[in-house]
């Protein structure tokens, strides 16, 4: 299953079906929207772009124990691209030189590996399973186009949501739960498609809360935000608002942000949260972010899935310009991972069993040898230009 044959049911539907909808939802108005409620619970998501002063009241800070340093992953989206953060991961903890992070936040395929990488090395089995047994393969194996033409997506949205509740089972959330008591915070965006904005659902708050929902709806949350638009259906969210019970539509937080960080104003923000010793940002991008080349075929779905990627890289690069210059202006050191011009692109889909294994192994031995950290932006410029010299090299 390729991007380009989801795009070109996406075209065939548009083209030929704009009439056509699956089953109609409750409508709601912007201010039910805006006031709008999960399980119950008031305090367990926020906007990403909302105001300084709102998020100052929103988000809950985290609490760095004595003695321990503050340390911040975020890791971004990517699809099958996953596989190299889990190999990172995993290597990392091999090498024995990765701290307990203070906050996690995950996006779309990164949302899948924050829970485990919050917990630690405990869980780097399972997080290798996840990406190195053929699950993924096989959860796009057998595509129904009519879901892209009738429906909202080629897959429906039962079969990731039962991937992840395959793996996250209520011990480890209740573990998650555990550890958001101790002032660590687990953090993963959605794509509200009807408001069009990102959200952020804070996971240790809902871990906490108590509801009876609780659980079920952490799950939905992790699915939501790897539903990658047409192929995976968006998950739709219970919510209520003024006594009105409706549901949101939630998808793939690459949408409205490829990585997240908590905004300058809350990390920041005249709060203690880095006042430990070493405060530290780690980024792991789980994809390219080095401009390729490629002739593109002059048909609709090469064009949208070539513009698409093109879109992603750029603001992925967007974002860690902005996030480095805020680290570097407090003093926050900086630290990314991301893969690189040394792994040659399988091409394909991204899911085939054995480029994921490829790439696991890849970010794998790169983190168990120390050497895969970049600390200054231009460090990329660098490795891109010695790249394209040894390039130019083996033409002549």
């Amino acid at each position: 299953m390729s991007l380009a044959y989801a795009l070109r049911a996406l075209a065939l539907s548009v083209a030929l079906l704009a009439g056509c909808a699956s089953d109609p939802r409750t409508p709601f108005t912007h201010s039910e929207q805006m006031t709008a409620v999960a399980i119950g619970a008031p305090n367990i998501r926020y906007w990403a772009d909302a105001t300084a002063s709102a998020l100052q009241g929103a988000v809950r800070p985290a609490v760095v124990q004595k003695g321990r340093p503050f340390v911040y992953l975020a890791l971004s989206g990517g699809g099958g691209g996953g596989a190299f953060g889990a190999g990172v991961l995993n290597g990392w903890s091999e090498s024995r030189t990765r701290p307990e992070f203070t906050i996690v936040s995950g996006v779309s395929t990164g949302a899948l590996i924050a829970p485990f990488a919050f917990l630690g090395p405990d869980y780097d089995d399972k997080l290798r399973q996840i990406y190195t047994n053929g699950e993924a393969q096989r959860l796009i194996g057998e595509p129904n186009p009519l879901g892209a033409l009738f429906g909202p997506g080629v897959f429906g949205r039962e079969r990731l949501r039962q991937l992840v509740e395959r793996y996250l089972d209520d011990d480890l959330i209740r573990a998650i739960a555990r550890e958001d008591q101790k002032g660590r915070r687990l953090l993963v965006v959605t794509t509200n498609l009807d408001a069009q904005r990102a959200v952020v659902w804070d996971m240790g708050a809902i871990a906490t809360s108590g509801e009876p929902k609780a659980f079920d709806l952490f799950r939905e949350v992790l699915a939501a935000s790897a539903s990658v638009p047409v192929v995976f259906a968006p998950q739709l969210i219970n919510v209520e608002a003024n006594d009105k019970a409706f549901q949101e539509m939630h998808a793939d937080g690459t949408l409205s942000a490829p990585i997240y960080t908590l905004p300058q104003a809350v990390l920041f923000g005249g709060k203690p949260i880095l006042r430990a010793a070493r405060p530290a940002l780690y980024v792991i991008v789980n994809a390219r972010i080095d401009p390729g080349f490629a002739v593109v075929p002059d048909q609709v779905e090469a064009i949208a899935a070539q513009s698409l990627s093109t879109l992603n890289r750029v603001g992925t690069k967007a974002v860690l310009a902005e996030t480095y210059d805020v680290a570097s202006h407090e003093g926050l050191s900086f630290h990314l991972s991301y893969i690189g011009r040394d792994h040659p692109d399988s091409g394909g889909t991204g899911f085939e069993t054995d480029a994921m294994r490829q790439l696991y192994d890849y970010g794998y031995e790169k983190a168990r040898s120390g050497a895969f950290w970049v600390t200054e932006l231009s460090q990329i410029e660098a490795a891109k230009d010695a790249a394209k010299a040894a390039a130019d090299s083996t033409i002549r």
